[in-house]
């Protein structure tokens, strides 16, 4: 199982990134293997905050479209979304201090937790997963 990164899931969106060919194949590829796709509604609700920001993206996305978009992915019989368990405050705890990861780490702490806990591969471009030793993670877009 694979959880995904809200940056995957934008530049997937996003037609002026350079990354946009790229994660848009991944995306639709993993939507289209019939393997379990994880979301978690942090990823969907970063998804929906920074997608509509008009200070992020020359062409945000309306918020219907946003909403639209989440729901298309939600639909997929493929998508999971996958919640903490009784053991994330433990994991959760063990990713903030193996990670030193604080102010705006704290939320990716969380997102390796969530992983580790389900037995997920994170795929993420954000290279400070990599601070989390125990998180299996990749770089699709490399």
């Amino acid at each position: 199982m694979i959880l995904v990164d809200a940056n995957i899931l934008l530049y997937a969106e996003d037609s002026l990134s350079s990354y946009h060919k790229k994660a848009c194949e991944w995306w639709d590829d993993k939507l289209s293997e019939g393997e379990s796709v994880c979301l978690c509604w942090t990823v969907l609700s970063a998804f929906i905050r920074i997608g509509t920001n008009p200070r992020v993206f020359e062409k945000p996305l309306s918020l219907e479209e946003a909403i639209a978009r989440v729901q298309s992915w939600l639909d997929q019989p493929c998508t999971r979304v996958i919640r903490p368990t009784e053991m994330h405050w433990t994991i959760f705890q063990q990713m903030l201090i193996e990670g030193k990861a604080v102010a705006n780490l704290v939320t990716d702490a969380h997102l390796a937790a969530l992983s580790i806990e389900h037995g997920c591969q994170l795929a993420s471009t954000d290279s400070d997963f990599s601070r989390f030793p125990k998180l299996n993670w990749i770089n699709p877009l490399k």
